[in-house]
């Protein structure tokens, strides 16, 4: 992998300013849940079908991340980041002045379409700064801004609705993201396009297995962790009887989980990344599957969130697995990761969903989460044995 024009002291900043951009993100992708029941009422619909805004970010991430990764497979990864950022910051700001419902639609959709490609983007530029055996320890640090937002910028763009107007909240997001533009514009390496890349080359790396096990993982595997999630708040006040006021400590609890996993398990991964893969997976099934006794008491669940919250470290590390099995053709596979985890994102809900609607109740979403991360785990399985299978024919092949 190309090594960038980035003095040693300066990474810190580069990193930073990538971070910067990933706590916008995840300051608009988890704070919009939050201010459901402030813009519904103000859009002049119901909170069912204000929950479709939060949907259409998703869909505009899943089919954002390989369109822009293929139409920007030319450019240098700077003005990628730059564009994608750019792109982000009018989005937001076109929501906070949304007069509509249908057009809430459409400018959340614009809003998560440079979502999955900056994540990727901005991975393999953390990566192209760093010797190969810390690449997931500087992607940890760049996803660290996804996981902080989740400990303060959801918090506070929820008082800052509350307070004075959700559209107040995407306005600040906006902000947040001119900020990460003006950062990545200051910090980031000058650097050139890959002399060969082009947009059917991308195209290559899905013709590879193994970028198809690995985003089958992410997909299938991290959906459980969705599952619980998404229905905590009501868990908390349905069967732990805590008072609303108590949600938000045991959610930043699992933003906490969050934030160190991806610390501290970028360094084990950088070791070994397909044995990390799997142990957090089995992590995450037994994490999950304590959630229907943790969720009797309100500090056993709060322990829980942060154990599950400390799982979500899998996306990090499947990220440099994407780079392993890719080839030449990067960008594609790493934005598309962020389009396995919103698949996942709706996969985990909609499972959880119906373990409820058919009757089994709230705590029902956490045997739905550890079977779907036992179901990752199988795919894992799957991925190992065909790498296994490779790695015995490979001397047979050069015999030949």
């Amino acid at each position: 992998m190309e090594k960038q024009n980035a003095a040693p002291d300066g990474i810190g900043l580069v990193l930073f300013a990538l971070a910067m951009g990933g706590f916008a993100i995840g300051t608009t992708e988890f704070a919009t849940m939050s201010l459901l029941p402030y813009f519904a009422p103000d859009l002049r619909i119901d909170q069912p079908t204000a929950g479709n805004v939060i949907s259409m970010y998703a869909l505009g991430v899943v089919i954002g991340a390989p369109v822009l990764a293929v139409l920007t497979a030319r450019l240098a990864r700077r003005n990628v980041l730059l564009l994608l950022m750019a792109m982000f910051a009018v989005g937001n700001a076109l929501s906070a002045f949304a007069p509509s419902y249908h057009w809430m639609l459409v400018f959340r959709f614009l809003s998560g379409f440079p979502h999955g490609a900056y994540f990727g983007t901005a991975a393999m530029m953390a990566a192209s700064l760093v010797p190969l055996h810390k690449r997931t320890q500087a992607i940890g640090k760049v996803f660290l801004g996804l996981t902080v937002a989740t400990v303060i910028g959801v918090p506070l763009a929820n008082w800052l609705g509350q307070a004075v107007g959700w559209r107040w909240s995407f306005g600040v997001v906006a902000a947040l993201a001119i900020a990460a533009f003006s950062m990545v514009a200051w910090f980031a390496p000058v650097d050139q396009p890959a002399p060969k890349a082009s947009p059917l080359g991308e195209l290559d790396a899905l013709t590879r297995s193994q970028v198809w096990f690995t985003l089958a993982i992410g997909a299938v595997g991290f959906g459980g962790l969705f599952a619980v999630y998404t229905y905590t708040a009501t868990t908390l006040m349905e069967v732990t009887h805590v008072s609303p006021t108590f949600v938000p400590l045991v959610l930043s609890a699992f933003g906490l989980g969050l934030t160190i996993g991806n610390i501290v398990v970028p360094r084990v991964a950088d070791r070994a990344i397909m044995p990390t893969a799997g142990g957090l997976l089995i992590w995450t099934a037994a994490a999950l599957a304590l959630f229907p006794w943790a969720a009797l008491n309100i500090w056993t669940v709060t322990v829980d969130a942060f154990l599950i919250g400390l799982s979500g470290a899998l996306a990090t590390v499947l990220q440099t697995r994407l780079m392993d099995v890719s080839g030449k053709a990067q960008a594609l596979p790493a934005a598309l990761n962020h389009s396995a985890f919103n698949a996942a994102n709706a996969l985990g809900p909609w499972l959880g969903g119906l373990a409820i609607s058919a009757g089994y109740g709230w705590t029902s979403t956490g045997w739905v989460g550890c079977g779907l991360a036992l179901a990752g785990f199988a795919i894992w399985l799957l991925a190992v044995a065909a790498d296994n299978k490779s790695d015995r024919s490979a001397p047979r092949s050069a015999d030949a």
